[in-house]
């Protein structure tokens, strides 16, 4: 086959081809930086402190939008639903944190990250001291999506993560309604640690259509390569043919 692809007509084929496979890769490469300078960078004012009924709705998955952003709610923390999560690192240090679960004003329960302790033992104080329950008050922090309740092992006793669905089984108040993300308390009460609650990076959005064009080229560059090497053999295979059925008719 190789001999049929290096007479003049084929190679000639192969630089057309090679020429055709070039400009469609060119045309690849114009996409893709298109789909880079049209990226856009989505901003939300995380730090302009909101309602969370404005950002957010009870028994609704947090959004993008309400991820990170600082946002206020009153209500009133309920008593003895105070709990202890364990393996949270505040500052570059392990330690605890204290959830407490509050219900705001129009009814829907959240939890709220109270602070943080170095040690269990100052953890579970300041958790015996908030479980009091406190009175109707307006409180601003970080909202946070709900964490996955299969990265602890709370079988054995062991909690780790702040899961809205596992709280929610706990809690001696049964809500009526909860919002599916968290409150990082922007001032820790008495006791505790101010949770570091960093604002949110900012994500880039990618023009996909761009994206899947530029693909595209790359794959009608290789088709290109491969509609030369699909006629050469083709031409060979031809060759062969009639070289069989010359020989067939001398047999004859």
């Amino acid at each position: 086959m190789w001999s049929v692809a290096r007479r003049p007509r084929w190679i000639l084929a192969l630089i057309l081809s090679l020429a055709i496979a070039a400009g469609f890769a060119a045309l690849g490469q114009w996409q893709l930086g298109r789909a880079v300078q049209t990226a856009t960078v989505v901003t939300y004012p995380t730090e302009t402190v909101a309602p969370l009924s404005s950002v957010a709705t009870p028994q609704k998955e947090v959004t993008d939008r309400a991820a990170g952003q600082m946002v206020s709610v009153t209500g009133t923390r309920v008593a003895g639903d105070t709990y202890v999560v364990s393996d949270r690192v505040n500052f570059g240090v392990t330690g605890y944190w204290v959830i407490g679960h509050v219900v705001a004003q129009n009814g829907a329960s959240v939890a709220v990250a109270l602070g943080w302790a170095s040690t269990k033992a100052k953890a579970d104080a300041a958790a015996n001291i908030l479980k009091s329950g406190a009175p109707t008050a307006t409180i601003i922090g970080r909202y946070q999506p709900t964490e996955p309740p299969d990265q602890q092992d709370f079988e054995h006793g062991v909690r780790s993560v702040v899961s809205i669905p596992a709280l929610i089984n706990e809690w001696k108040t049964v809500p009526t309604a909860a919002y599916g993300g968290y409150i990082v308390l922007q001032d820790a009460p008495a006791g505790l640690a101010k949770i570091q609650a960093p604002k949110p990076q900012n994500g880039v959005t990618l023009d996909w259509l761009n994206v899947f064009y530029a693909i595209e080229w790359v794959v009608f560059a290789g088709f290109a390569i491969y509609l030369w090497y699909r006629l050469v053999k083709d031409a060979w295979e031809r060759e062969l043919e009639i070289s069989a059925d010359a020989e067939a008719a001398k047999v004859h």
